[in-house]
């Protein structure tokens, strides 16, 4: 029998490697723009076409390569990083396998332009599926130009699995921003189709926070900084009023290198115990500087998962550091009293003793407030009021009664704008009757008697249900029904979001929003659905897209079936509002003509029932 085993070829090893680094695109252009700022550059350019399946391209001004290295650089496991096995304990720099070049040659068609700032000519190299096609000299800029074009060309399969351009350009931006949000102190842009994504000059790490994620993140921000013998600690973490409902926005980086930990997260969170609201999470951009041989990075092959030989101890300095800051930012400033005015004005507003005037008050003894004819003396008036004054009086304090009483029969009353039926805006009782026989108790839940006892009719889980079969159906039949704003709202997204409504911008419409684009990043709102209510529309639309974005990490649900839950859940109507008994009678009504009147869209019930053998029960002694 012949032997069986065969040494595979390189071409079909890289290809097998490439499973594991080039995952996508997006993985990719972590690769590359990671080589970039290892190369010392100063300025990055990222070009990506159709959303990188097209082209993705990294241009930098780093020290490029000499022939030899340029043609060693596609080799696998060839690296300038580390020279021996104890070198992965004092890792500064984002590579150090030396796989991601040969894996990316191995899946696409490769072109590598470079030249070292004391060459004067460069090198030219064409591979295509690992095969080198040429390689010769070149005039080149100094640095180095990396082009992958037509990514798994050559593995139709894995070709296939990748997702639709919007969501493969978010994993793009996801990763552009991560490396970029790293290093400051470097030029970045982003060019996608032909357009500008990101113009990011050189600053601070404040700046690049503002330019990434947009203006209003300038009052967003809390400063933390901390300095012990095992690790430093320094970033930005967001106010809590400002926190969401998605995960997207928080970032650990361990010596410049981004990494996801659930635990040191943990940390993060419970340093905002009693502070945020439910199921919301709070922004920051936190790096952490530790000795390189106190961790382990050679864990995953994406490298964003690290072993820490002490988790503990950071898990607890993180903690106390993010409780420090919020309590010296942001919770409540403390207030010296015995502190100097901070200013000369200050101190030339507060009056001296000397210019301190004690006012004189004169009164009228004989003044009655119930007196009804007056004697005007010499510009004073004498109120005077006999006992057949009496009568009269408390006619006109019942007079007084009637009017107020009139006056609040008048108070305006205002249409809600999920019912288009009037409410009263008097506060509703606790118990309130009305001429169907049910009633709401705290304005939120709905009691109607029946045959065999009464239900309990939760009013936000009803209205859930409601208007999330009736999205579904709008989204089927594309027969949404929209209400165009009297003012239209201007909404400006993060580049990640912007991909994210164009990809289902199909949908939002179908479901009878009009939106449109208006510029880069931002969205014009001109009309919502019709049972929405409408002055608020670009948050309306905001949440729609956070509720989007959790659902997918959390339920991995159908896209139209996800947006039909987010927009139910942020359009419906909330505990504490008042209802009429026209608004109740028609909620009942909806909800029962449901096809699950019974579960809420969160799959609690939308009502209970007490039947009046349990009620007997409960008063038998």
């Amino acid at each position: 029998m012949s032997d069986i085993i065969k040494l595979l070829p390189d071409s079909v090893a890289n290809q097998i490697a490439a499973g594991e680094v080039v995952q996508r695109p997006a993985s990719a252009v972590k690769e590359l723009i990671e080589n970039a700022v290892d190369a010392g550059a100063s300025s990055i350019k990222l070009i990506v076409k159709d959303a990188g399946k097209a082209l993705i391209q990294v241009i930098d001004d780093g020290c490029g390569m000499s022939v030899t290295d340029s043609r060693m650089s596609f080799e696998r496991h060839a690296t300038s990083k580390i020279r021996k096995a104890e070198d992965l304990f004092a890792i500064r720099t984002m590579g150090f396998r030396g796989e991601a070049l040969a894996s990316i040659a191995a899946v696409a068609q490769v072109e590598l332009k470079t030249r070292r700032h004391e060459d004067e000519v460069g090198t030219q190299i064409i591979i295509e599926g690992s095969e080198i096609k040429s390689q010769e000299a070149c005039s080149s800029s100094a640095g180095t130009s990396f082009s992958a074009k037509n990514l798994f060309f050559n593995i139709p399969a894995r070709r296939n699995f990748l997702k639709s351009n919007p969501v493969e350009m978010r994993h793009i931006i996801d990763e552009f921003q991560r490396v970029a949000l790293a290093n400051p102190s470097l030029f970045f842009s982003l060019h996608h189709d032909g357009q500008e994504v990101f113009h990011l000059p050189k600053g601070t790490l404040k700046q690049r926070i503002i330019h990434i994620f947009g203006n209003s993140y300038n009052e967003r921000l809390v400063p933390i900084e901390e300095h012990t013998d095992i690790i430093s600690i320094k970033g930005f973490i967001g106010k809590p009023e400002y926190s969401k409902k998605t995960r997207g926005d928080q970032f650990f980086f361990v010596n410049n290198r981004f990494i996801k930990d659930a635990y040191l997260n943990h940390a993060v969170t419970t340093a905002y115990d009693e502070l945020l609201p439910a199921d919301s999470f709070p922004f920051y951009v936190l790096f952490i500087n530790i000795d390189p041989v106190h961790i382990d990075i050679n864990v995953h092959p994406t490298k964003t998962e690290i072993k820490f030989d002490n988790e503990k101890v950071i898990y607890a300095i993180i903690r106390s550091a993010v409780k420090r800051s919020l309590g010296q930012y942001n919770i409540s400033p403390a207030i010296d009293f015995d502190a100097a005015p901070a200013s000369t004005a200050l101190r030339d507003f507060v009056p001296s003793a000397a210019s301190v005037r004690m006012p004189t008050i004169s009164f009228n003894p004989d003044f009655n407030p119930f007196e009804q004819n007056t004697e005007r003396t010499g510009g004073s008036s004498t109120y005077r009021q006999g006992p057949q004054k009496a009568n009269v009086n408390l006619g006109n304090w019942e007079q007084l009664y009637k009017i107020v009483q009139e006056d609040e029969q008048k108070k305006e009353v205002h249409t809600h704008p999920l019912f288009n039926l009037p409410v009263e805006t008097e506060e509703t009782p606790k118990f309130k009757l009305v001429e169907n026989h049910a009633f709401q108790i705290h304005n939120k839940y709905i009691i109607s008697p029946i045959k065999s006892g009464f239900i309990v009719i939760d009013q936000q889980a009803a209205h859930e249900r409601i208007l999330y079969e009736r999205y579904l159906n709008s989204l089927e039949t594309h027969k949404g029904s929209s209400q165009q704003s009297l003012f239209p709202q201007n909404l400006e997204l993060s580049p990640a979001d912007f991909e994210l409504l164009k990809e289902m911008m199909d949908e939002v419409k179908a479901l009878g929003f009009d939106i449109r684009e208006f510029g880069r990043n931002s969205v014009v709102v001109d009309g919502v659905p019709s049972d929405v209510a409408g002055g608020n529309e670009a948050q309306l639309l905001e949440n729609l897209l956070e509720s989007f974005k959790q659902n997918s990490t959390v339920l991995k649900l159908d896209k139209r079936d996800n947006l039909a839950r987010s927009l139910a859940r942020n359009a419906s109507l909330k505990a504490g509002s008042a209802l009429n008994k026209e608004e109740m009678s028609l909620l009942i009504d909806e909800l029962f003509a449901c096809q699950m009147p019974k579960v809420a869209v969160s799959g609690k019930p939308t009502f209970i029932t007490i039947g009046l053998d349990e009620l007997l029960k409960r008063f038998t002694v």
